[in-house]
């Protein structure tokens, strides 16, 4: 997820809505602020997807006293 601005001399700003990163300043078109967000590895966001898979692959413990 992105936040655009759009400058007082028509270009736009993008900031990563996970990192707070500025992805990209004074960008002049929709079509450039696509491609330099989809290129944008924001490291909140990887940590997060590792943080969810490694707890969703952690093995369960085995049930003991159950027949």
């Amino acid at each position: 997820m992105y936040s655009r601005t759009q400058n007082e001399n028509g270009t736009y700003n993008t900031r990563c809505l996970y990192c707070f990163m500025t992805v990209a300043s004074d960008v002049e078109s929709d079509e450039e602020l696509a491609r330099v967000e989809v290129r944008h590895v924001c490291p909140e966001h990887a940590l997060a997807d590792l943080q969810a898979q490694s707890v969703g692959s952690s093995p369960t413990a085995p049930l003991t006293g159950v027949r």
